[in-house]
């Protein structure tokens, strides 16, 4: 597996400031989602470099060809130009954290 997912990259319970403050430090946006059990977000593509932290909860996300299980703490990189979905999969629903960004600097 490559770069794309990293497991607990963050402490649990994660501290979404703290990332938030550190996104921002990299000129990345920051927005979070709640989503429902079963909630799916299919063959997106995004001019921009994203990151994603799972807060809560348990996703099944897929970026290009390579596809993981993330729970809460794990970040995952989404290069420009690549497809990618998550499904979460939790019985209580997620949430997620994302930025935009260029991640030349990463």
């Amino acid at each position: 597996m490559t770069d794309t997912f990293q497991k607990s990259a963050y402490s649990t319970p994660v501290n979404s400031e703290q990332v938030e403050r550190e996104w921002r430090a990299k000129g990345f946006t920051f927005g979070m989602f709640r989503d429902p059990p079963g909630q799916e977000w299919n063959d997106f593509v995004h001019d921009t470099d994203e990151y994603v932290v799972v807060a809560e909860g348990e996703l099944q996300i897929t970026v290009g060809e390579e596809m993981a299980t993330c729970t809460a703490g794990d970040l995952v990189w989404i290069p420009r130009h690549v497809l990618h979905s998550l499904k979460t999969l939790s019985d209580r629903g997620s949430v997620w954290l994302y930025g935009y960004g260029d991640g030349n600097g990463r």
